[in-house]
Parts: C-alpha cells; structure tokens; sequence
C-alpha cells in the first residue's frame, strides 16, 4: 500500500494519517542512530514566490526529514485539535529512545577552555 498522495520538489505531501504514519516509520527507523526534524510554519496556499494570495482559511504546514526522506502534510484549521491528538500521541511514544544529557562533562569541557 502506497501511503504517500503526491511529490512536489522532492519532498512527498501527504494527507494527514499518512504524515503520521510515515512519522512513525521515520521514527522507527532513526531509532538507534540518526535524527528526525520536523518544523512547522503557517502556509498561505502558495507554490511560488510571486503570487501572493490570501488564504480562505488558516492553514499549517509541517514537514518532517531524516536526511533521507521528506514527508510534509497541510493541516486545516478545522483538523487541528484531531491531528494535535495524534502528533502528541505519536511524539510521546517516540521519545523513549532520546540520550540523556551529560551536565559534568560539559562542566569538564567548560574548565578546560576557561584555562
């Protein structure tokens, strides 16, 4: 089953369930080693830099890379309490495998460049 709806400028737009679930499969596969970052912005419905238009609605776009894939999806503002649901979901699910973060050796490494 193909979960991706089409490509525009190498990165793969996706409906909403299909962003989610390629998140997960991003997730899954940088689980070891490797990054997913993931932005969001406001989006006006525009492709190109030349036209602006004004957007009927509010709308979010979010895309979300490995170095390897880009996924992105549009949200609309009548979607956003389902999909923040499922997002908060699916990041409270995944980040069981983050790094702890070691504050005495910075401290260490701190020292030794103030000497």
């Amino acid at each position: 089953k193909q979960w991706y709806q089409r490509r525009v400028r190498g990165m793969v737009l996706l409906d909403n369930d299909g962003f989610l679930h390629g998140l997960t499969k991003m997730f899954q596969n940088n689980r070891s080693s490797g990054s997913v970052s993931i932005t969001l912005k406001k989006y006006d419905g525009r492709t190109t830099r030349h036209r602006p238009q004004q957007p009927a609605e509010n709308l979010c776009l979010i895309r979300a890379s490995d170095n390897k894939i880009k996924l992105s999806t549009i949200i609309s503002s009548k979607e956003v309490t389902k999909f923040q649901m499922s997002y908060a979901t699916l990041l409270r699910g995944n980040m069981d495998s983050l790094k702890k973060h070691d504050k005495n050796k910075e401290k260490k490494e701190r020292k030794r460049k103030d000497l």
